[in-house]
């Protein structure tokens, strides 16, 4: 078992991809899996993080667009960049840039939003196996580390024989693995369908991550009993309760001090920092309580309250 301290250009990220063990993952989401809450929920028994989706052409043509939308440190291992992008080169050199700070690019194919299928980005994706299996090629081939991984995530089709089509053409590229979001991209909050996850896990060969509706631990083993996916990523489950993947009901204590703690030494702008917060609380506090805790609007009022009302963590005797 790979340690994160261990953890270095040389070590292969397909290495975690053991049987039996089923790896637990932070999604990409965007404003959210940045560099501080992935710090958080890797001391919660987060395998593998990625960071929001970053349009890869916009990060090529700026520094300024670097600098904000990439930020890691050495601790924030194993790690994946995940790119929009339309043209396999633009992947190709966005993927050079960050490959030296990272562990993977995945390709994103499966964002339903109009502004990213308008522009030829996200879900759309999935209608243009040729070129998926382009960008994934080129990936390959241009970023000189072998052990760099070459993902893609995406939704299902309306006919299944479509998405399993995909997947096929991604894997004689050299796909690494892929996650499969089991909706398609008209669906939004209808049931995940883990018969189709497991009809793809079942047509490749390369391991299958599945991703919607984990928002508990017990969902990471149903959904691999279900499925016989290699892992599972989370991500509204994890913004409610970045402790979830260590088995806790609900965010505990230690995890909302923890937050405090990466914020204040990460430098984490308030709104993002308070934003957290409301998420990891709305489970565990009233209708008056919120209302009082999200008019906040100052990192040293949103202490006190959290002190007054929950008390420290020295207080638990942890």
């Amino acid at each position: 078992n790979i340690r994160r301290d261990t953890w270095n250009r040389n070590s292969n990220i397909m290495d975690m991809f053991e049987e039996g063990k089923v790896l637990k993952i932070c999604a990409p989401m965007v404003r959210y899996s940045k560099l501080a809450f992935r710090s958080l929920v890797r001391k919660y028994s987060c395998d593998i993080c990625f960071t929001p989706m970053i349009v890869a052409a916009d990060f090529m043509r700026s520094v300024k667009a670097r600098d904000s939308e990439f930020t890691t440190n050495e601790h924030d291992r194993p790690l994946i960049v995940q790119f929009a992008a339309h043209d396999a080169q633009t992947l190709a050199d966005a993927a050079c840039v960050v490959a030296p700070f990272s562990d993977g690019v995945d390709l994103n194919c499966g964002c339903p939003q109009r502004w990213a299928m308008s522009a030829g980005y996200g879900a759309c994706l999935i209608n243009k196996p040729e070129l998926v299996k382009d960008m994934v090629r080129h990936v390959r081939n241009q970023v000189d580390n072998p052990n760099y991984a070459a993902s893609i995530k995406i939704r299902i089709h309306k006919d299944l024989r479509r998405t399993v089509d995909l997947c096929q053409k991604a894997e004689s590229a050299g796909v690494s693995w892929i996650t499969v979001h089991g909706r398609t991209a008209e669906e939004r909050h209808q049931p995940v369908h883990y018969d189709a996850i497991k009809t793809i896990k079942d047509s490749i060969s390369v391991p299958v991550i599945a991703n919607g509706d984990i928002k508990y631990l017990r969902d990471v083993e149903s959904t691999h009993r279900l499925t016989g996916v290699d892992g599972v990523m989370s991500a509204r489950g994890l913004l409610a309760n970045p402790a979830m993947f260590a088995g806790y009901e609900d965010t505990p204590l230690k995890c909302i001090w923890d937050w405090v703690d990466i914020s204040i030494e990460q430098g984490t702008p308030f709104t993002c920092f308070h934003h957290h917060l409301i998420y990891m609380l709305e489970r565990v506090s009233s209708q008056p309580e919120r209302k009082v805790f999200n008019s906040l609007s100052s990192t040293s009022a949103v202490i006190d309250y959290l002190q007054n009302t929950y008390g420290s963590v020295q207080e638990l005797g942890t």
